[in-house]
């Protein structure tokens, strides 16, 4: 089977087979995500209920007196009077019908507190996704199959973009260019300018994983048979690179980003507290400290559904563009 084989678009006949096996590869992941969701929340719950401290005297707030009989009214209107096995099957359930809750703490629905929150984290978490992928793509194109001072000058700065801490990845760029440059604000959310700084800290130990693989691919691709022949065409080497040699390394690539993408909700929590940005950073913090468990479960499934609709999509993807996967 040759490169062009592999790379043309599937038949008639091939997309006929196609559909049969998406759906079964759909009806095992949607099991699978319903398993990785019920999951989270037993491990938060579980969390939840080691760490110190009364939900109703959350609830009540700090300074405010309440007698036994009130806190014991509360405790049992929230079924917190019952049993850890009870309360577990009661939430377990709601959360099954697609309720999440109430806040403890803010009195509002938990599902109410995410939505309010939610945009502002995708919107920081799209801008570092591509500017992640343009940076790896730039980078890599510009370093594969070049002298070797060069690749080795850019894989100690994406060395170095992996290892670091995203919080203190945050404060060096605050410090260059914030407070001594001031070129960008410090904090906040007012205009494009007040996420550029904000993004490029959650994108940069993303460009430099994305940007190794994709380098390393590109050189493993450069000396496949196929590129030899499109080079004896005539081909320049940057048509080569680009037409060839990088599609063949996309699809690798690509579903290491979807995994790593998931990654970036949870980064993107150190991020916005560095920056004060909005979000569901500051909610996830406050729910933390205050022992707010339905907000707290919230979140995490949260993070489990982005996790699995990624992997989910990717795979799907994979499995309609590679005709030689439907058959395992």
């Amino acid at each position: 089977m040759t490169h062009d084989d592999l790379t043309a678009p599937p038949s008639p006949q091939g997309l006929r087979t196609a559909v049969p096996a998406l759906l079964r590869r759909l009806l095992v992941r949607l099991l699978g995500a319903l398993a990785v969701l019920i999951g989270a929340a037993t491990v938060a719950f579980a969390a939840l209920q080691l760490v110190p401290g009364d939900p109703v005297t959350v609830m009540l707030g700090p300074g405010t007196a309440a007698t036994p009989e009130v806190k014991a009214e509360i405790r049992a209107a929230y079924g917190l009077d019952q049993p850890v096995a009870v309360q577990y099957l009661h939430y377990l359930g709601r959360l099954l019908g697609g309720d999440l809750g109430e806040s403890y703490q803010l009195q509002r629905p938990v599902a109410g507190l995410i939505a309010d929150q939610l945009g502002p984290t995708v919107q920081l978490a799209l801008a570092a996704l591509v500017l992640a992928v343009a940076l790896a793509l730039l980078t890599a194109t510009a370093t594969a199959g070049r002298r070797p001072a060069l690749r080795g000058l850019s894989s100690l700065l994406e060395l170095l973009a992996v290892s670091s801490p995203s919080y203190w990845i945050g404060i060096l760029l605050l410090t260059a260019f914030s407070f001594q440059l001031r070129i960008f604000p410090v904090a906040g959310d007012q205009d494009l300018s007040a996420l550029v700084l904000p993004a490029l800290t959650l994108a940069l130990p993303l460009t430099g994983v994305l940007t190794q693989v994709l380098r390393e691919g590109l050189e493993s691709t450069l000396g496949q048979p196929f590129v030899l022949t499109a080079r004896s065409r005539g081909l320049a080497p940057a048509a080569v690179l680009l037409r060839h040699a990088l599609r063949h390394t996309a699809g690798p690539v690509a579903t290491l980003t979807g995994w790593l993408t998931g990654s970036l909700l949870g980064g993107a929590v150190l991020v916005e507290t560095v920056f004060g940005r909005p979000g569901i950073g500051a909610l996830s913090l406050q729910g933390a400290v205050n022992k707010d468990m339905p907000l707290v479960i919230g979140l995490v499934l949260l993070s489990a559904l982005v996790f699995v609709l990624i992997s989910t999509l990717v795979d799907l993807l994979h499995l309609a563009a590679d005709p030689r996967l439907r058959s395992r």
